[in-house]
């Protein structure tokens, strides 16, 4: 693999269960949770191996093609190349992607980029976690969810990385199994900033808050919450349903982007003609000792 001057080599590798369905959606949704690290450095996906586990004996083969077809159409469509990959004979179906990529070497963005007054972008709405739950305990409606969660899931962060490589953002992060809040404490912590919160303009996927209501939080979830209690206030004027929303485990989410106040407004267009989502979730505070790092408002 040959680099141009001034590019660092980037790696990720990630692989789960089914969250839908439909094999061909599963396959797009591994694969663009799988190159959504790469996008979350402002870096450029070049190459993917394919990871896969499938009961070989006992289901059918066409099944496994569908799951691989879709996820090579988003690698395509990241305009990467596949390079081949290893397979496991498993009783549970699993699948992903290690990918390879490059960035900038002295332009990229980390979890602990944060400055304060970064105003925070998040790109996706929320609600992959609970959709897949409803979808899993078979509840009426569940079709829809599985399209609505395929819309969302299978989209690549390609927009987001790319408005973090044009503005030269420092710091980013994508949003996947520690939900929302476990992400922002993390990026809290590595920036040693606060992050206050504002949970009513985090966008949320149709159905979420129903199924919040109905207990439809998967078990990851309340872990997260529970995880980050001890460094998070929740002010009283916040919805609770919402509040747990906020640390829902998600699959292949949205990116949150920190962005100085000056380019908010460049950021946003920038994302809106692509497709993206562009709402303003929050705001970096200056960090003192015995004040949370993560306020819920």
């Amino acid at each position: 693999m040959r680099f141009p001057p001034g590019m660092a080599l980037v790696q990720t590798v990630d692989f789960f269960t089914p969250i839908v369905n439909n094999p061909y959606w599963f396959g797009q949704i591994a694969a663009a949770n799988s190159l959504s690290d790469i996008y979350a450095m402002g870096g450029e996906p070049l190459c993917a191996m394919n990871i896969v586990c499938f009961p070989i004996k006992t289901m059918s083969k066409d099944i496994l093609k569908e799951i691989l077809r879709g996820g090579l159409s988003k690698i395509q469509e990241a305009g990467a190349v596949l390079a081949g990959g290893h397979s496991v004979e498993d009783q549970e179906i699993k699948y992903g992607l290690s990918v390879s990529g490059v960035v900038a070497a002295d332009g990229f963005a980390t979890n602990g980029g944060l400055q304060s007054d970064d105003r925070l972008i998040l790109t996706k709405p929320l609600g992959s976690g609970v959709l897949a739950t409803g979808l899993k305990a078979g509840l009426p409606g569940a079709d829809s969810m599985e399209e609505l969660l395929h819309h969302w899931a299978a989209r690549l962060n390609r927009i987001g990385g790319k408005v973090i490589a044009q503005l030269g953002l420092k710091g980013a992060t994508d949003v996947t199994g520690f939900g929302l809040g476990g992400h922002l404490l993390e990026m809290a912590k590595a920036s040693n900033k606060s992050i206050k919160l504002d949970v009513g303009n985090v966008p949320i996927m149709d159905k979420a808050l129903e199924l919040v209501d109905m207990g439809m939080l998967p078990a990851g979830s309340f872990a997260n919450k529970k995880y980050c209690a001890s460094q998070v206030h929740i002010e009283s004027s916040v919805d609770l349903l919402r509040a747990d929303l906020m640390f829902d485990a998600q699959t292949s989410g949205g990116l949150v982007l920190g962005v100085p106040e000056h380019r908010l407004a460049e950021a946003r267009e920038l994302l809106l003609e692509g497709g993206d989502k562009a709402d303003v979730i929050g705001q970096v505070l200056p960090y003192e000792p015995g004040l949370p790092r993560l306020i819920l408002s």
